[in-house]
C-alpha cells in the first residue's frame, strides 16, 4: 500500500511567517500532518494556532513559505487543478442569497460546476435538509445554514472534506446535527478533516487526532493513543474530605474537591488511596477511576500555547482567505 492509498493528507515541515506590525509571527512552524483516508480526523489547538493557516495552505489558498503538502498522492499547490475535484471544503461562515431556497442555491452551484441536476435532491437528502429545501436561506436556523453548506460541498461528490470550525456559534441540537452529518459522511467513507475547539464534541465523532499548538505538532494518532495512559482521576468519597486531601497530598499525590468529594491524580493503583487513608482510620465510602478524556489531554498539551485573541478571519491575518462560499461550493480553486 502506497503513501497516497493510505493518507489523504501529508504535510511536511509546513511552514507559514505573516508580516505584522511588531515584526514576523510564525503562524505554522515544521507542521507535519497525516490523515488517514476514511473516517473523521480531529485537527485541535487553541485560537492562534495555525489551524486555519494550516487549511487554507490545504486548499491553495495561501502559499507555504517552506514545507511540502500532499492531497491523495498530488503535491499541492502544483496539482491542486488534478485533486480538487475529489476535494469540498467550508472555510469561515457560509454565505448564500438570503432570498434564494436552499434548492435554488444548489441548483445554480450544480450548474456551476456541472454536476447532475438530480444530485441537488441526494445532497439535501443526505444533509436532511429535504423537507426545508424551499425555504428562505434567510430562514434557516445557523446549525441548517452549515448543513446546507455541506451540502454544497457533496455535490461534486468530493473524497475529502474538510471543515474549520463547523459548529461555531451552533446550539447543542446544531451541533449534534452538524456531527451526525459528519459522522455519516465517513461511515460511507469519505475522509472528514474537521478543526474544532469543542474537544467534547470531536472526542464522540473523530477516529484520529492531531493536537497542535503555536504552530507545532503536538500529539496525534487515534484518541484511544492521544489519551495514552494517562491514567485520568479517582474520585474519592471519605467522610473527612479535608483530613483526607491532606493525608493524600503528604504522600505527593495531586488533590482537588469535586463538590462533597475528591478527585485524586497520580496514583496508577487505585487501592493505594484506600490503604493510605486506612492508615489515618479514614474510611473510603466511594472510589470511581474517572477516565482521561481528550480535553483533558489537550488541555495538557497546550497550556501556554495559545497566541491570545485570533485575528478577525481566525488564525490568518486579514486578506489570506478566499470568499467563504467559493470554498463551499468547490473547495479550493
Amino acid at each position: 500500500m502506497t503513501v497516497a492509498d493510505e493518507y489523504a493528507v501529508v504535510t511536511k515541515d509546513l511552514r507559514k511567517t505573516y508580516r505584522t506590525a511588531r515584526g514576523t509571527r510564525v503562524a505554522v512552524d515544521s507542521l507535519s500532518l497525516r490523515v488517514p483516508v476514511g473516517g473523521v480526523h480531529g485537527f485541535l489547538g487553541p485560537n492562534g494556532s495555525g489551524k486555519t493557516t494550516t487549511i487554507r495552505m490545504l486548499l491553495g489558498l495561501v502559499r507555504a513559505d517552506a514545507g511540502r503538502i500532499r492531497i491523495f498522492g498530488h503535491h499541492v499547490p502544483e496539482a491542486l487543478p488534478e485533486v480538487v475535484g475529489r476535494v469540498g471544503a467550508i472555510v469561515e461562515s457560509p454565505k448564500f442569497l438570503p432570498s434564494f431556497s436552499g434548492r435554488r442555491s444548489l441548483t445554480l452551484l450544480a450548474d456551476a460546476i456541472d454536476a447532475p441536476t438530480g444530485r441537488v435532491d441526494e445532497v439535501l437528502e443526505a444533509t436532511a435538509l429535504r423537507e426545508r429545501a424551499d425555504d428562505a436561506f434567510s430562514a434557516y436556523s445557523l446549525g441548517m445554514k452549515q448543513r446546507l453548506a455541506i451540502a454544497a460541498t457533496l455535490l461534486k461528490r468530493p473524497d475529502l472534506l474538510i471543515f474549520d470550525e463547523p459548529t461555531n456559534g451552533l446550539d447543542p441540537a446544531g451541533i449534534h446535527e452538524i456531527r451526525t452529518t459528519m459522522r455519516r459522511l465517513a461511515d460511507e467513507g469519505r475522509t472528514v478533516l474537521v478543526s474544532s475547539h469543542i474537544l467534547a464534541e470531536v472526542e464522540q465523532v473523530a477516529d484520529t487526532v492531531s493536537i497542535v499548538g503555536r504552530g507545532r505538532l503536538l500529539a496525534t494518532g487515534t484518541v484511544a493513543e492521544v489519551i495514552g495512559d494517562r491514567g485520568g482521576a479517582v474520585r474519592v468519597g471519605v467522610p473527612d474530605p479535608a483530613r483526607a486531601a491532606q493525608v493524600l497530598a503528604a504522600a505527593g499525590l495531586t488533590v482537588r474537591p469535586d463538590g462533597d468529594r475528591l478527585l485524586v491524580e497520580g496514583e496508577r493503583e487505585p487501592g493505594r488511596i484506600t490503604w493510605l487513608l486506612a492508615q489515618q482510620n479514614l474510611w473510603v465510602h466511594e472510589l470511581t477511576p474517572v477516565r482521561a478524556g481528550l480535553e483533558g489531554v489537550f488541555l495538557e498539551l497546550t497550556q501556554g500555547t495559545s497566541l491570545g485573541a485570533p485575528p478577525p478571519d481566525g488564525d490568518a491575518p486579514p486578506g489570506g482567505a478566499a470568499a467563504p462560499s467559493s470554498a463551499a461550493a468547490g473547495g479550493a480553486r
